[in-house]
């Protein structure tokens, strides 16, 4: 369901239009910065700026050589994990699509780069319709509702509170991502 009306009611491409999508690893264009945030559309400077900001992107574009008109080498090379997942931030935000659908966008990042991302997408609660699926809990901590699965079924579902409460397998992952969290940090 989709504002109360069934997925199949809605046709492909409306469907598309409204979601934003960022994936584990984003496709990026032997183009320039601007270029791969606006993703061949015709958006304004002030567009591209805005999405780039939204998505925490905005102060290492401008320390590029050549900020927003610094040419991607392949994939994004010349750009770190954390930088190329913020870049494919800001494309599915300029589309102003009021669902962003975010998969393990953050599970191969420094926790530098993870806080960035946090950070945006805190920035845009109760603004859009956010679908985070994510392994790493620490992603997932602070949202409104968490679908906890096993083996690909629903084992429950709530807030982190309410699932730290009544659910055993969500408490038992919550607890060792502390732990190690904690050890890591001991280390640091």
């Amino acid at each position: 369901m989709l504002d109360g009306k069934p997925l199949q009611d809605y046709q492909q491409r409306s469907l598309r239009e409204i979601m934003g999508f960022v994936p584990q690893k984003p496709f990026l264009f032997l183009d320039t910065v601007a270029s791969n945030i606006s993703f061949g559309r015709p958006y304004s400077q002030e567009e591209v700026r805005e999405a780039a900001k939204k998505a925490h992107a905005l102060d290492f574009i401008e320390q590029l050589p050549n900020g927003f008109d610094t040419m991607l080498t392949d994939a994004g090379s010349n750009l770190s994990g954390g930088q190329q997942q913020r870049l494919a931030i800001a494309r599915a935000l300029i589309k102003k699509a009021p669902i962003l659908i975010l998969d393990e966008a953050t599970s191969s990042l420094d926790a530098i780069s993870e806080r960035h991302i946090k950070e945006a997408l805190h920035e845009l609660h109760g603004h859009i319709t956010q679908i985070v699926i994510a392994h790493r809990l620490s992603t997932v901590e602070d949202a409104d509702k968490i679908i906890f699965l096993e083996r690909g079924q629903v084992v429950d579902m709530g807030s982190r509170e309410e699932l730290l409460r009544r659910c055993s397998p969500f408490r038992t992952l919550w607890e060792a991502s502390q732990k190690s969290l904690k050890g890591t940090l001991q280390h640091a």
